[in-house]
């Protein structure tokens, strides 16, 4: 068994080969269907963190510390 690829279109339901191609009576054939969506560029996306215990919460709770620094910046 050999394999070949060729590319086509659909339209008005019948599949339509680019032009020059000739397949010979009662050859078998095979459609895959590329699904269009794939190449484009879908956003990654990162779920945050679920806790199993809501009660646990209270370890996480987060304080802020402002510090002063004496350092000048120089222009």
């Amino acid at each position: 068994m050999s394999i070949a690829t060729y590319e086509g279109i659909v339209k008005k339901g019948k599949i339509h080969l680019k032009a020059g191609v000739k397949l010979p009576e009662n050859a078998t054939v095979y459609v895959i269907i590329v699904d269009l969506k794939l190449d484009e560029k879908k956003p990654i996306r990162i779920p945050t963190p679920r806790l199993a215990n809501r009660k646990q919460a209270a370890d996480f709770k987060m304080t802020v510390t402002e510090v002063k620094s004496n350092a000048r910046l120089r222009r």
